[in-house]
């Protein structure tokens, strides 16, 4: 008889990590087919908690410490094993595993998305921030250990299942919703509300994920990830409108054929991808009719309008860690937007500004040309990150001063 798998979930409070737990019940029995190695959470401690419970892990970690004694008082007399802060959450995500899910979202995923990456787990990354930050290094860290990175994102997870042989592909083509605002102008996203800009049409996500989706930086993200995780140049990768979301993505090849995944708009169905690999499970997965769906419709982006992407681009073939810089300026202005200090066309051009500004001779590279899998790189890019934090800050402060 096969021991259960042991699992860890970073991130299990947000969406991705408490679908993936709705699916280990649905598709396992804990104890005889899985058991819960550990869970971390961010910042809500009564989930966290509800979470631990049940499944009653062998370690969870509460990332806030603000949010610690409450965590603790609601887990007093349980006989679990818990803790709170950033050295506990790597030290729970370098725990021996079979299968982590890396869901933390933002650069604070990137430490226990690199330590869980030592693990010689298979590895479902829906962080794309360490990918992003840390390129090749992050895969080749994983498959030194033994272990294997699934992508758990939609459409990399759609390209994963149809691209069979990478000698032979024309382009990789990424599918974008549009967000909220596909077919506007730039005059008319110049009075964007946050709730405005919240309201995404196809997907249920987190507030930063669904501001980058508004402005195409979570496309721009996905196309710097793209890159590093089928090891494609940017001149092979293109993207693609797609208003319904049914299309994850196509895989071009060159004889002339193209391949796509098509599945409804709910992450379930990439996360049981994950969750099977390399064999696919049952479960009561959402039906696509598409008859019912009707048309499905294409168009370019406008990068007039959502400049975020062509930004991801030029980051990309910048190198030298030019998309570590576009990632932490734009988790610095999504943040603002958030907080009404600035408006929703200020993203880019803060984003922009910063990455004009950024000193690359001191900014090493994490290209395809110097790969690195020790704790090097991911300190560097930690580095990078403090650094232009604090340029976009500066950014501001100028702003304010000039207004």
């Amino acid at each position: 008889m096969n021991a259960p798998r042991r699992i860890s979930i970073l991130g299990s409070t947000g969406s991705i990590g408490v679908s993936t737990l709705k699916l280990l019940d649905e598709t396992g029995v804990p104890g005889r087919d899985y058991v819960i190695e550990t869970l971390v959470g961010g910042r809500n401690a009564a989930l966290l908690a509800e979470q631990a419970l049940k499944y009653r892990p062998a370690m969870t970690v509460i990332a806030d410490e603000g949010q610690w004694p409450a965590f603790k008082a609601l887990m007093d007399g349980s006989g679990l094993d818990i803790a709170c802060g950033e050295p506990a959450v790597c030290a729970a995500a370098a725990r021996p595993a079979d299968w982590i899910m890396a869901a933390i979202v933002g650069i604070a995923g990137l430490k226990p998305t690199w330590a869980a990456a030592a693990t010689g787990a298979i590895l479902a990354l829906a962080n794309k921030e360490s990918l992003v930050c840390c390129g090749h290094a992050l895969i080749e860290r994983v498959e030194a250990h033994g272990g294997k990175v699934l992508p758990v994102d939609s459409e990399h997870n759609a390209i994963f299942q149809v691209l069979d042989q990478p000698e032979r592909v024309s382009r990789l083509i990424l599918t974008a919703s549009g967000g909220p605002f596909r077919g506007r102008s730039r005059e008319d996203l110049k009075a964007v509300t946050v709730e405005q800009a919240l309201k995404h049409p196809n997907w249920s996500m987190g507030a930063k994920i669904t501001i980058d989706s508004a402005t195409l930086a979570n496309k721009g993200l996905e196309f710097i990830e793209a890159a590093y995780l089928f090891d494609m140049p940017a001149s092979k990768i293109d993207v693609l409108v797609h208003p319904q979301s049914v299309i994850h993505s196509m895989v071009e090849y060159k004889d002339g054929s193209s391949l796509a995944q098509l599945g409804s708009p709910d992450m379930r169905v990439p996360i049981s991808y994950c969750l099977g690999w390399p064999k696919r499970i049952d479960w009561q997965a959402p039906r696509l009719d598409l008859a019912e769906r009707g048309a499905l419709t294409f168009a370019h982006p406008d990068l007039e309008t959502f400049p975020m992407l062509r930004l991801a681009r030029e980051a990309l073939e910048a190198g030298e860690g030019m998309p570590t810089v576009f990632n932490a300026a734009n988790e610095v202005c999504v943040q603002a937007f958030l907080e009404r200090r600035i408006g929703f066309l200020q993203i880019a051009e803060f984003v922009e500004s910063a990455m004009m500004r950024a000193q690359l001779p001191s900014i090493p590279s994490n290209d395809h040309a110097s790969r690195d899998t020790n704790d090097r790189t991911m300190t560097r890019a930690l580095e990078i990150d403090s650094e232009i934090r604090r340029l976009v800050g500066e950014l501001f402060a100028s702003a304010r001063l000039s207004a």
